[in-house]
């Protein structure tokens, strides 16, 4: 009876956490997304959705090799959903490389996908990533604020125009001096008029000791002259595993208070 029951807790923890496989015309191959449910009662509820974006040279597990997911998606009761971003697609549209239009595929695929089969409460789908994933997060939400309740960055990427020649950003839209627009119009920085005088809010935070801290503060400025609903954390910490860790729970508890307005 004891090894029955034990097989039978086995089973339920393990449909908690599910590994997607989907499909597109958009992308040079499928994507492997990583799905966390609640360990809970099974209901009908829709419940909010927080999707988290790896950064640069990532993958889809590493937000869960790094912080426990499936103990967030059990305290918050969030369904939590890791997609992989292709190593280094930042999230964008990149038609110099293998055609990866990653914007298009998470907007017209993956999203209504995962809220669909997942039974998400589309009033409430967040989104936040590190370093790359901060990048993404923050410009879906600034190009689709329709789509999404709130975002969040740590460590974020919020100015590509910063960084013209790292990361191998100009692979997959061109060299900065002869795509100026282009880079403008993937860039954080420049979109946060989209939400300019709206109700939407956003979290973001960075190490004082990392190197991208100062377009960090210069986005931070930026939301107070706009006057955008932000919560800036700055704090110690570098541009590291153990600063995200630190970091990613503020971003729930952030997400749980507006899930419940």
């Amino acid at each position: 009876m004891k090894v029955f029951w034990g097989l039978i807790l086995l089973a339920t923890v393990l449909s908690a956490q599910t590994l997607e496989i989907i499909n597109s015309e958009f992308l040079p191959s499928a994507d492997t997304t990583l799905v966390f449910s609640p360990n809970s009662e099974v209901t009908n509820e829709k419940l909010p959705l927080v999707i988290l974006l790896h950064g640069w040279s990532g993958n889809y597990k590493q937000w869960s090799s790094n912080v426990d997911l499936q103990k967030f998606s059990d305290v918050y009761n969030f369904i939590i959903a890791c997609p992989d971003g292709f190593y280094d697609s930042w999230y964008i549209n990149n038609p110099n490389k293998n055609n990866l239009m990653y914007e298009d595929f998470f907007i017209n695929d993956f999203l209504p996908y995962i809220i669909k089969k997942y039974n998400v409460d589309e009033k409430n789908v967040f989104i936040s990533g590190l370093s790359m994933g901060g990048h993404g997060a923050i410009t879906f939400l600034l190009k689709y604020p329709e789509k999404f309740k709130s975002a969040g960055s740590t460590s974020g990427v919020l100015d590509l125009t910063m960084y013209p020649d790292r990361w191998t950003i100009k692979e997959g839209i061109g060299e900065y001096t002869e795509n100026k627009d282009l880079w403008k119009n993937n860039s954080a920085y420049y979109l946060l008029e989209s939400i300019a005088g709206t109700d939407k809010e956003i979290i973001f935070d960075c190490g004082i000791d990392d190197f991208i801290y100062q377009s960090n503060f210069r986005f931070f400025e930026k939301t107070l002259n706009l006057k955008i609903k932000a919560t800036f954390i700055s704090q110690p910490g570098n541009h590291s595993h153990a600063y995200w860790k630190k970091s990613i729970p503020a971003h729930f508890d952030f997400f749980k208070r507006i899930s419940m307005e």
